[in-house]
């Protein structure tokens, strides 16, 4: 179990990391729409649609990262107060009866959706520009698949949990920068105070 829960990090860990560049692909492509339109006013037909497909793509490759990292948004105002056996065995019955039902309606009819575009070459309806969209509706099962494989390995965590009396954490690989920026003070304050040179 230990095993697979490090593949299933490892794994969404790599697709959301690769896929979080997306955001500066974005962040480019709106810049340029912004000098186009506002200084040379001749506005792209594409913008919008890249902007949707990119941010899209983004939203649901790093579902599966975010769940890894306990970084979606939970009501756990009373759960936290729970003893750690007691979150990890409502979180089992969550697992099984909500979100792997739904993960799985999400591949299958994401399948059948991306099967039914790739058919007739789909192209985007928001601006005259006829933008390929096809191919990204495959994202949808492909993130579909991310998020079950993730979920069988915190479906292990919870096992684990309910064993040990503990939740086995993933792999710190990112820090808030409001946490970085507390933590440089703290240590700029501490070698003042010892009278270190800055």
């Amino acid at each position: 179990m230990i095993g697979f829960i490090a593949f299933a990090d490892r794994l969404s860990a790599w697709f959301g990391k690769a896929f979080g560049w997306l955001i500066i692909l974005m962040t480019l492509g709106m810049s340029y729409e912004v000098f186009v339109r506002y200084l040379i006013n001749r506005p792209t037909a594409w913008a919008l649609d890249v902007s949707f497909i990119m941010y899209g793509t983004l939203f649901m490759m790093g579902g599966a990262y975010t769940l890894s990292r306990g970084g979606h948004v939970r009501g756990d105002f009373i759960y936290r107060l729970w003893p750690v056996r007691v979150q990890a065995g409502v979180d089992l019955v969550l697992y099984l009866f909500f979100f792997f039902p739904g993960v799985t309606a999400l591949v299958l009819s994401g399948w059948k959706y991306a099967a039914r575009s790739w058919g007739y070459t789909e192209v985007s309806v928001n601006s005259p520009a006829g933008i390929p969209i096809y191919q990204f509706k495959t994202v949808i099962v492909a993130a579909g698949i991310l998020l079950f494989i993730q979920g069988m390995a915190q479906v292990c965590r919870c096992i684990l949990c309910l064993r040990e009396g503990y939740w086995r954490s993933a792999a710190e690989d990112v820090e808030e920068t409001d946490q970085a920026l507390m933590r440089q003070h703290r240590q700029d304050s501490a070698s003042v105070g010892s009278g270190d040179p800055a």
